[in-house]
């Protein structure tokens, strides 16, 4: 039997939106590896308290989370699962070679091909030349008291939903 897909969720610090999302996709498919990642990560740290709240109130909880910065380790990748536009720019200037198996949530929500295997479908969708557009976001709640948290949690577990149904 040949390994699972791996598909990497990320964001910028790693503390908030790559979780939940994280969370939200291995509650309803264990058809992956799922792992998250940063941009501009303190590594090791834990997910926010907001984040924790929030994902509580689904009946999730990634306890054993600490940050990790993209990286080496994650280049085995087959799909880079971005919360923002920023996140790709930042992937085709540091890790060149994953821009074809990056995209964001959005995105792939849209345009994620039906037919083929996994590996076929994303090289389908040309994502090195993709020209990335503002609608491609999952705004930050970083900053956000737990209401802005609570309402990411909540657009996160939504898009998640989209994502699954399209990949799966």
């Amino acid at each position: 039997m040949s390994e699972l897909p791996i598909i990497c969720f990320l964001c910028t610090g790693n503390a908030a939106r790559s979780v939940m999302a994280r969370a939200f996709f291995a509650s309803k498919t264990s058809d992956f590896q799922i792992t998250s990642a940063g941009t501009l990560v303190l590594e090791g740290q834990p997910m926010s308290i907001r984040t924790r709240k929030a994902l509580a109130s689904y009946g999730l909880s990634e306890p054993d989370h600490l940050s990790c910065q993209f990286g080496q380790l994650h280049l085995a990748t087959d799909l880079v699962v971005a919360m923002e536009p920023s996140h790709i720019f930042w992937m085709r200037r540091h890790f060149p070679e994953m821009s074809s198996r990056t995209g964001t949530l959005p995105r792939l929500i849209r345009d994620f091909p039906k037919e083929g295997n996994f590996e076929t479908r994303v090289a389908a969708m040309g994502l090195a030349e993709v020209e990335i557009e503002e609608w491609e976001e999952v705004v930050d709640p970083a900053s956000g008291d737990q209401e802005v948290f609570d309402l990411c949690a909540e657009e996160l577990e939504s898009l998640i939903n989209q994502f699954t149904m399209k990949i799966l």
